[in-house]
């Protein structure tokens, strides 16, 4: 104990090479311990590195610098000094948050924990998924039940899903550019669950894991739940850094690899091939498992849809990749039908998972989902041209109300990942609440609870009317005359 907080021990390490190139180049050309620390403590706050990461010795990062010793002593002291970081004889040196910050979990939902109405005095911006194609959805439900009786003679009990629907889904893959059978799926009842299987049938209590950070919350909530040991591999503006990701796996040997490479949440990112390729072989390098999350790989808006990740691994070395997906984000979040596409086995094995937790799925829901999913090529492009056109007037508006505010135009996607300028994220969601708009804070996609606070997601699914209004009082509570008080406490240090 240290000042009745647990201090752990580091169980990962960045070199001196990796957090030099990680700064600014401000820093790099005239290192100053205060810019200095300045910078290492904004990397923190950025997830871009993580928590209980053991940093470089000093001598080591001064000579990496080209800065003398006590530049970089001077640094650390002053993180040390403000909690950004531990030391302990012997020990090292240690990546930390200052004292007062709790754990990012369910209680802090900012807004994503149930269903509001979003009426005349409620605007959801927490939420990034469309309301549903009304004409394809009662289309299909008719559609649907016209064949239910036939279903229905029968218990209704299908743990792997409906072998049409299993069929249909599989042929997708193949047409996509991964050869699939219906023996490689299985139907869900969401994303959600289809991971949250995948975890339970791979992982024990104290597994090691890796996921992008940010990333999706409801994931991090599941591998919490799950008591996994969670590192991360920082995802920027610019992308992902595949240097320290294939060094995180080669430390830390993790048990499960969660990603999201096709137009990343938040951020909207999409990972390059050569990057792709990397990742496919250091996992395998591990014997890691790597579950893809394919449940926004269609919402491509200025470059052509992804290829299955799997699908650039020469045959035979890919079983170790399990790709998930879901109609959440194309048609409908409440049409619960997303799936598993993994090697037979693994299908196998899921499924009994499956049947300890719910039994089976649902039949209509199944039935609904089937014209759905084979008339996706005809309805997709008309969502697409939805969202390209909300995503320019969600832009226009913040450029309006918000200039001071950054953020970069994702190829596709469902949002803008957008800097504040400064670590307010928590208070402004609240304060925006107050005034019926609610937010996705930017620490409800850390891997690490503090990080994140000067960034909020903004997805542009809502009507564009409704767009306009919500950050109109968004930038009303950002710009109230009461300052926000900061979340995380950053010392104004001077040069």
């Amino acid at each position: 104990m240290a000042n009745g907080r647990v201090v752990q021990t580091a169980d990962r390490t960045i070199g001196s090479r990796q957090l030099a190139a990680l700064l600014p180049p401000e820093v790099l050309a005239r290192p100053g311990y205060r810019s200095l620390a300045d910078a290492l403590r904004t990397l923190l706050l950025d997830g871009r590195v993580a928590l209980h990461v053991r940093l470089p010795a000093e001598r080591d990062l001064a000579e990496a610098l080209g800065a003398s010793r006590a530049t970089v002593t001077g640094a650390y002291d002053l993180l040390r000094e403000s909690g950004y970081v531990r030391s302990r004889r012997g020990s090292g040196t240690w990546t930390d948050l200052p004292e007062g910050h709790a754990p990012v979990g369910a209680h802090l939902l900012g807004g994503t924990g149930g269903y509001r109405p979003d009426g005349e005095d409620g605007l959801d911006l927490a939420i990034a998924a469309m309301g549903a194609p009304v004409d394809s959805l009662a289309e299909a439900l008719a559609w649907a039940a016209a064949r239910l009786p036939r279903f229905a003679r029968n218990p209704g009990y299908h743990p792997f899903g409906l072998p049409d629907l299993r069929t249909a889904i599989a042929d997708r893959f193949t047409r996509r550019g991964l050869a699939t059978h219906p023996g490689q799926i299985l139907v869900t009842a969401g994303a959600q669950q289809a991971f949250a299987l995948v975890v339970n049938l791979l992982c024990r209590p104290g597994d090691r894991v890796v996921t992008e950070n940010p990333t999706y919350a409801n994931a991090l909530d599941a591998l919490r739940q799950a008591r996994l040991r969670t590192g991360s591999i920082a995802v920027s503006d610019a992308g992902w850094d595949m240097e320290i990701a294939e060094s995180t796996l080669r430390q830390t040997v993790p048990k499960l690899a969660y990603v999201i490479p096709d137009f990343h949440n938040p951020t909207g990112a999409l990972m390059p091939r050569e990057q792709r390729l990397r990742l496919l072989a250091a996992t395998r390098r591990t014997g890691t498992w790597l579950v893809v999350d394919e449940t926004i790989a269609d919402i491509a808006l200025d470059v052509p849809a992804p290829a299955p990740l799997p699908s650039l691994a020469p045959r035979g070395e890919a079983d170790h990749v399990v790709v998930i997906g879901s109609l959440s984000k194309t048609h409908w979040g409440g049409l619960r039908v997303g799936w598993v596409r993994a090697a037979e086995k693994v299908i196998t094995e899921l499924a009994a998972v499956r049947v300890a937790a719910d039994m089976t799925g649902s039949v209509l829901d199944q039935l609904v989902a089937l014209p759905l999913l084979e008339g996706v090529e005809r309805s997709l492009p008309i969502r697409l041209a939805e969202l390209r056109s909300r995503r320019e007037v969600l832009v226009r508006a913040l450029e309006e109300h918000t200039p001071e505010w950054s953020w970069q135009v994702p190829p596709g996607g469902l949002s803008l990942w957008v800097d504040l300028g400064e670590p307010v994220s928590s208070a402004l969601a609240e304060r925006a609440a107050a005034g019926g708009v609610h937010i996705g804070r930017g620490a409800r996609f850390g891997v690490d609870p503090g990080t994140f606070e000067h960034r909020i997601r903004i997805p542009y699914t809502l009507p564009e009317d409704r767009l306009e209004e919500a950050v109109r009082r968004l930038a009303a509570a950002f710009h109230d005359g009461v300052p926000l008080a900061p979340s995380v406490d950053r010392p104004h240090w001077v040069a």
